[in-house]
């Protein structure tokens, strides 16, 4: 697991770095846990484009995960690290003993030959990979692929290198400080996995050039204040002109860039501590 980076002088390579993917142990995906990955290029049952600059980009297998880690108390063991083309953090073969395979989200540094177990009322060791209820977690452990709602599978922390962190165990609920520093409650039936999620370095990747980016199914974005008035509220002028107004707009006027999108009120508002720290 790494980044490899390139010394060139060719304007598609310059500063650009790739994944090495030194930590995987298999090519290819199992057969029995792929979807097919359909394409909309943005657009509704209509044909109109309703989410801009999707389109394109390399075919895809979607693999199934078991988010929820529902086979309780059966040891598991670790067959194989994979990628997986729709998300930074690898993939974790995991056979059962009785013979069914499932893919996980690997933790950091999960090794081929480690054993996992997931389980809700057993005592079980503080291992990365195992997937037990919050309220039977020491205080103070790193925790992935958080659950909101018990049986639901995870939702929260499951991108690559990110974990969050227990803080108390208050009543019904667990304190989890997440990744963006937000302190919430959760129930302490939630499932959690222990450890970082993997392939940390994935955020320090240089995309580098155009083509790599249009491979990830990602369409150019064009700049409002080169457009013209009628394009967009940015447009018109001469040169390198300022945008000409207060705030910046959306290419439908409504304002852009730090505006509070979250609803007022909103049925979670009760669970969050602290809110995230805003970045400067």
């Amino acid at each position: 697991m790494g980044v490899k980076k390139y010394k060139t002088n060719d304007a598609a390579r310059r500063d650009s770095s790739v994944d090495d993917f030194s930590d995987l142990t298999a090519k290819k995906p199992q057969k029995k846990l792929i979807l097919i990955k359909k394409k909309t290029g943005g657009r509704n049952v209509t044909g109109k484009i309703t989410v801009r600059h999707i389109g394109g980009g390399a075919k895809r297998y979607i693999r199934i995960i078991d988010f929820k880690r529902d086979k309780f108390d059966v040891p598991g063991l670790v067959k194989t690290i994979e990628y997986d083309p729709n998300r930074g953090a690898r993939l974790a073969l995991i056979l059962y003993q009785d013979g069914e395979k499932r893919y996980i989200i690997a933790p950091n540094d999960l090794k081929v030959g480690a054993e996992i177990i997931s389980t809700k009322e057993k005592e079980i060791k503080i291992n990365p990979g195992n997937a037990l209820p919050l309220k039977k977690i020491p205080v103070g452990t790193r925790v992935y692929n958080i659950e909101l709602t018990p049986g639901k599978g995870g939702q929260l922390v499951r991108g690559a290198g990110n974990s969050a962190q227990l803080m108390a165990l208050e009543g019904n609920y667990a304190l989890i400080k997440l990744p963006s520093s937000e302190v919430r409650k959760v129930l302490k039936e939630c499932l959690a996995t222990i450890g970082t999620a993997s392939n940390p370095e994935f955020m320090t990747i240089r995309w580098g050039s155009a083509g790599r980016i249009r491979n990830l199914g990602i369409r150019p974005s064009v700049r409002g204040k080169v457009m013209n008035p009628v394009d967009h509220p940015h447009g018109g002028g001469e040169g390198k002109h300022p945008i000409g107004l207060k705030y910046p707009k959306t290419p439908w006027g409504k304002h852009a860039l730090g505006v509070p999108t979250r609803k007022p009120q909103k049925y979670s508002d009760k669970f969050i501590i602290n809110r995230r720290k805003k970045r400067v």
